[in-house]
């Protein structure tokens, strides 16, 4: 067993101090594998199932390597959806933070103008959708000549939503002198053949000891009739009251009745599909990951990008049809750790897909019989105390919330306001220093500031009667996205 810390790795103190102040404690299995040959800039394919720190593995060397001096970005990562490049952004700002490095993502239904400004902007780290990024580069719109790392994170969810030629178009536009990195759960075929086109003498790394379908979860299936499911989803609900809890539902008409069902049992729920507007998404997901319910009914676009390590259950209400998305649903839970449960509901009729997700996973999967009364009646009332709990917020695990504050200012470049003097004038600030000032981002018409160390307040509070460049800006505390 390796019994590396991150110290024992060639990592600045700045990144050091991040992932101390970010609870990070010792390297996972796929991160002791990475992150040393990454360090070394060596391409590298790494298959490793979800909930394994692999965003972590790819992100701490990304962050050690580039230069914070360079002015046009450096790494850029591609992922299969929304939810995750958003979550990836958040993870290289954090494990960043010190070093003060600014990541952007970019990806549809957002304004396309909007991200064309910010890609002006000072930015290290680009975090994409292929098909948003591939809209920048038709149009010009993005700047990858300087880029030096290449990372393709869940590669096989890219071959499944059909994004796999506009990754290769996307590579074909990058300079070839670079380091690429591929994560994948699985490695199908058409993503091997990816690899050996775009890599020189790749590492093949593979950490096999989490398997497909790792041994902390318990998973089970129920066979039953598809008009039943609700009834059912209700009697194990109550047997197994689960502290939280995904719902997957194969379509997002049937997320909808799902979620009105539960809410009208009075559960503590919400919904999440790719119908919705992205922001909406945003703040179900994060409404979610902060326990302000406990029950998240999705469809598959749920299925990468959640981070949270204490999903006690997943339930598939409709089986998944392909194998690849049997294991990314159930790598939900037992996550870092942590034991947890998944549980399927399968048609008579399913049972041919229920046959190849075992073959796929190597083991059979346990069948129940269907709770019964007695044990539903039993349950009832730790079920219902437990609904009238209220639900305590848990904090963000890769959070550096009370550590960095983003403050707000009503004024950036057509004020003719720059970065060094919201240095110059911060620094100035009795019990505040430059080291104090993390990331700055000067917009036309506002400015983001980063303060470090705690200090957030009380640069906060002085700001309000400080002027900059002879200007009293507002400032306030901004949403840290």
């Amino acid at each position: 067993m390796d019994e590396r810390r991150f110290k024992d790795y060639k990592l600045s103190e700045d990144i050091l101090r991040a992932l101390d102040s970010l609870g990070y404690q010792k390297p996972t299995e796929v991160q002791s594998s990475v992150i040393p040959s990454a360090l070394e800039k060596k391409d590298m394919i790494v298959k490793s199932r979800t909930g394994s720190g692999k965003t972590a593995a790819y992100g701490i060397p990304i962050c050690e390597m580039v230069e914070w001096e360079g002015n046009r970005p450096q790494a850029l990562i591609l992922t299969p959806t929304r939810e995750l490049a958003d979550q990836v952004k958040q993870d290289i700002m954090n494990i960043g933070t010190y070093k003060r490095i600014k990541a952007i993502a970019i990806y549809g239904k957002q304004p396309f103008a909007r991200q064309k400004t910010q890609l002006t902007y000072r930015n290290h780290v680009i975090v994409g959708t292929p098909g948003r990024v591939m809209d920048h580069i038709e149009k010009q719109t993005i700047d990858l000549e300087q880029v030096r790392f290449l990372v393709i994170d869940e590669a096989d969810e890219m071959l499944n939503m059909g994004f796999i030629e506009q990754v290769e178009k996307i590579i074909r536009e990058l300079p070839k002198d670079r380091m690429t990195m591929l994560f994948s759960a699985t490695l199908p075929k058409d993503v091997k053949n990816l690899c050996h086109r775009f890599m020189n003498h790749p590492l093949d790394i593979e950490i096999k000891s989490e398997g497909k379908a790792t041994n902390q979860i318990e998973h089970s299936l129920y066979m039953v009739k598809d008009e039943n499911k609700l009834h059912l989803l209700r009697a194990v609900t109550v047997v197994d009251n689960p502290d939280s809890c995904i719902i997957f539902c194969r379509t997002q008409t049937r997320v909808e009745i799902v979620f009105q069902e539960l809410d009208k049992w009075g559960y503590p729920c919400n919904r999440i599909h790719g119908g919705m507007e992205q922001d909406e998404r945003s703040q179900v997901m994060n409404a979610f990951k902060q326990g302000e319910f406990r029950y998240l009914i999705a469809t598959d676009v749920a299925a990468r990008g959640i981070d949270i390590e204490s999903i006690s259950l997943v339930l598939n209400y409709d089986l998944p049809l392909e194998n690849e998305s049997y294991v990314h649903r159930t790598g939900r839970t037992g996550r870092a750790g942590h034991s947890g449960k998944a549980i399927s509901f399968a048609t008579p009729n399913e049972e041919k897909f229920v046959l190849s997700i075992e073959k796929y996973i190597g083991f059979e999967i346990p069948r129940k019989t269907i709770p019964s009364k007695e044990a539903v009646t039993q349950g009832k009332a730790a079920f219902e105390a437990k609904m009238r709990k209220q639900t305590a917020i848990k904090k963000d695990r890769n959070s550096l919330a009370g550590q960095v504050m983003k403050l707000y200012f009503n004024g950036g470049k057509k004020k003719k306001i720059r970065a060094v003097d919201f240095v110059g004038t911060i620094a100035k600030i009795e019990g505040v220093s430059a080291e104090d000032i993390g990331i700055i981002t000067i917009e036309d018409n506002a400015s983001y500031v980063d303060i470090l160390n705690g200090k957030g307040r009380l640069v906060l509070h002085m700001m309000k009667d400080t002027t900059i460049k002879g200007k009293l800006l507002k400032v306030q505390e901004a949403d840290r996205k």
